[in-house]
């Protein structure tokens, strides 16, 4: 109960700092557009792009793979110093070594990327940059790690509002010349907000150091953030090869309803995801090598994201045209079909993911990047043989089925490595969030108004369950906590809390 009541904790104050930094993003592209117009928009997202890809390369995974780390010396005083330590430092001298990089050989890249070098001096501080993004990841892998999950909610709120107006006056003052200083702002905010709360966190004690003891600490890390770096490039380049194939077989209005579609149903998953795991990980890593207490946090965290997000995926099912009609436009609507689908998929995304992460909790990362792998091939190997047979539906139906794959292969593997088995609750949310949104598909396709209407019913329904199932893991205490148990007991369905 403590841990899901943890879980839960963690989840609603990482969504809360997300939902806020989402609008805060919002508000500060909407001012950049005044400010800058299209062309501003458009040199800013391919500064944006560059610096991404140059701090995924260049960060070898390390923001990730720390969390691990420290997570798993958090009650070894000695170790946790070094490990903090080496973080740091491989992290400065990583960024460096990008920013070096990035500024000889800026011309090149801006002749890339512009089509000549009349912005090489921007592209090159762009390095600037990413060695501030690696900073600001080891210092929140510091704060997630130690599970201060209330810092680093603090900290991406309070980053997000300085950073943008540190980077809203730059361009005001410098115009579209100030653009370069609005991308530094970000994560320049980000080292000075995490670092007033990672001061608060006892220092690292003082050590001897040689090369061999920071080697012993970083290959480790080197070596499983490399994965999270390859597996996060593969799914990247699948995206790329997709979004190419569906341009040159269906053309540049598929693309755009590709990209649609893709954008809704991935922010949402990707928001609910995020939030779930800021605890979870550290959680996962510290009771991995007890096999029945990570099962059943396992356990918990899948049903968490079942009970939580699936009504939401359900009204998604049957909302679907009218939200791409809301969010895009009327000439957005054939994409709907696609989010129905990938809704669907990702029903067996949310009961994948806790899984996903015991094979990095467990620092097997051979095996992790290879199912990773797995499902970018599955993906692409639908898209390449049925695109011109299926249209643009393969891209919904393939990433349903690529999904399909996954689990079954976590599942197999996560059951061979720790006797990972489905608690009665999991399977049984899983079952019928399966069955209830086979059931919306069906239905959508043969009567879309009605379907809206049940998708709506739906999520109301589960979701009642769903807090239901909710309360039942965190226990009556707290006010509200305690109000929603006694209104439970009113009607008859008394809430059972998990022992």
């Amino acid at each position: 109960m403590s841990s899901s009541r943890s879980m839960i904790r963690s989840m609603l104050l990482i969504a809360s700092a997300q939902a806020a930094n989402i609008l805060v993003s919002l508000a500060r592209m909407k001012l950049l557009a005044l400010l800058t117009g299209p062309a501003g928009v458009g040199v800013l997202g391919i500064y944006n792009s560059l610096q991404s890809t140059a701090a995924t390369v260049a960060d070898l995974g390390l923001g990730n793979s720390g969390v691990r780390e420290i997570a798993a010396a958090k009650d070894n005083p000695a170790v946790l110093s070094r490990v903090r330590r080496v973080l740091f430092a491989a992290s400065l001298v990583q960024g460096c070594i990008a920013t070096a990089l990035m500024w000889f050989q800026r011309e090149r890249i801006a002749n890339w990327l512009f089509g000549d070098t009349g912005y090489s001096s921007e592209t090159g501080m762009v390095g600037i940059a990413v060695l501030l993004t690696l900073i600001s990841a080891s210092q929140t892998a510091l704060l997630q790690g130690l599970r201060r999950i209330s810092d680093l909610g603090k900290v991406t709120v309070l980053s997000a509002m300085t950073g943008t107006l540190a980077g809203l006056f730059a361009v005001r003052l410098q115009g579209e010349g100030g653009l370069i200083w609005f991308l530094i702002a970000q994560p320049a905010s980000a080292v000075l907000v995490a670092w007033w709360f990672t001061r608060r966190v006892p220092g690292p004690a003082h050590q001897s150091w040689t090369a061999g003891a920071i080697w012993r600490v970083w290959k480790p890390m080197a070596a499983l953030g490399t994965v999270f770096m390859l597996a996060g490039l593969s799914s990247t380049m699948t995206l790329l090869l997709v979004r190419g194939m569906v341009r040159r077989d269906l053309g540049l209005e598929a693309a755009g309803l590709f990209a649609a579609s893709w954008a809704i149903a991935m922010t949402y998953i990707g928001f609910l995801l995020s939030a779930m795991g800021a605890d979870y990980y550290p959680q996962l890593v510290e009771v991995i090598a007890d096999r029945v207490r990570a099962n059943r946090l396992m356990n918990d965290q899948m049903q968490l994201g079942l009970a939580l997000g699936g009504p939401i995926l359900l009204a998604l099912t049957g909302l679907a045209p009218w939200v791409m009609a809301l969010l895009y436009s009327k000439e957005f609507i054939p994409a709907a079909e696609m989010l129905q689908w990938q809704s669907f998929g990702n029903v067996l995304k949310l009961a994948a993911w806790p899984l996903s992460f015991a094979l990095v909790a467990a620092a097997r990362s051979r095996i992790y990047l290879c199912v990773e792998l797995g499902w970018n091939f599955m993906f692409l190997g639908f898209i390449w043989t049925g695109l011109s047979a299926f249209g643009l539906q393969i891209a919904g139906t393939g990433f349903a089925a690529a999904y399909l794959g996954y689990l079954i292969t976590l599942r197999w593997t996560v059951g061979r490595l720790s006797s990972f088995r489905f608690a009665r609750l999991s399977a049984m949310l899983l079952a019928t969030h399966l069955i209830l949104s086979a059931s919306m598909l069906a239905l959508a396709h043969a009567a879309p108004r009605i379907a809206a209407v049940a998708g709506i019913l739906l999520a109301f329904a589960t979701g009642f369950a769903g807090l239901r199932i909710v309360l039942a893991k965190i226990g009556p205490e707290g006010r509200f906590a305690s109000r929603l148990t006694a209104f439970f007991a009113t009607i008859r369905w008394p809430v059972r809390t998990d022992k």
